[in-house]
């Protein structure tokens, strides 16, 4: 058959010893893209209409210079399907904000020793867990899942909040349960019993499910901000990143304060735009009140 193609697409082809008429009958198409030669040149399959997407990722790399490989662990695969799986599925959307710090820093600073009485280290991500939990049990339809057809929504009566923890063997998201019952010294203790527990393999197969939202933190590492991905079968997701001392307004002036982003993606099919963003204010409201956190 003959093909559409432009000229300089026909002289890679004839360079690269591609028959480019041969080539848009195996794509069943009338045009031909240098892209499809490349892959037909690099000894790939080029996918007709219709055809298997994997095949887009069946090239011989090595044609084009040196490679090497390793084995993807068990783990980090099932994680991957999980994520093609959100992206594949979840019309996600992502809607960012940030909130004043300064209350929360100086509330961990003010219980500090108290706090290490009774073997907690006060973390931000404490205050973080408890407002979430506090937020989520103010607007229930964050705290559900949507069946996998789209046609049922469990809305759940506990409040589980999952952490993302980075360990040198992959991403793992202990759950901490009932975090809307709990206090904040109880909820931090728990956070760095689990976080550490994942880093050495050590947590139970029950720890790590059920959750009702989870909190992604990249504070440590850095970032102004991110779009995480729904982790299903939850509705949303958290994202926070550094912390960054920015010039607000108070009124009369321009005042330094610390600022944390917020990331809140989350499934359009449960939640619209308006929900995300009464949800997201009211966390904010709560983290820059933190003393209401410790009633």
């Amino acid at each position: 058959m003959d093909v559409a193609a432009a000229p300089s697409v026909r002289r890679y082809a004839l360079e690269m010893g591609v028959d480019i008429n041969r080539l848009g009958a195996e794509l069943q198409s009338g045009t031909v893209t240098r892209r499809d030669v490349e892959r037909k040149a690099a000894g790939g399959s080029v996918p007709s209409t219709g055809a298997d997407p994997a095949a887009y990722w069946r090239v011989d790399h090595a044609a084009w210079g040196p490679v090497s490989e390793e084995a993807v662990p068990r783990r980090d695969q099932v994680a991957a399907a999980n994520l093609a799986a959100a992206q594949a599925m979840i019309p996600a959307v992502t809607h960012h904000d940030r909130a004043d710090i300064g209350a929360v820093d100086a509330a961990r600073a003010r219980l500090k020793d108290e706090a290490a009485a009774k073997g907690a280290r006060l973390t931000a991500l404490a205050f973080h867990v408890k407002a979430l939990a506090r937020t989520l049990a103010a607007f229930p339809r964050f705290n559900a899942s949507l069946s996998a057809d789209g046609t049922r929504l469990t809305l759940k009566h506990y409040v589980h909040v999952g952490i993302a923890v980075d360990t040198p063997h992959g991403l793992m998201v202990p759950v901490v349960r009932d975090a809307d019952r709990k206090g904040l010294f109880a909820i931090a203790r728990e956070i760095a019993d689990l976080a550490e527990r994942a880093r050495v393999r050590k947590l139970r197969p029950e720890e790590m499910g059920g959750g009702s939202m989870s909190i992604t933190n990249l504070g440590a590492i850095g970032g102004m901000a991110f779009t995480p991905i729904v982790n299903p079968p939850e509705v949303a997701i958290l994202g926070l990143t550094r912390t960054e001392t920015v010039p607000i307004w108070d009124g009369a002036a321009f005042v330094p304060r610390p600022m944390v982003p917020i990331d809140l993606s989350y499934d359009h099919r449960v939640i619209n735009g308006a929900e995300a963003a009464r949800f997201t204010s009211h966390y904010v409201r709560l983290i820059e009140a933190p003393h209401r956190l410790l009633l």
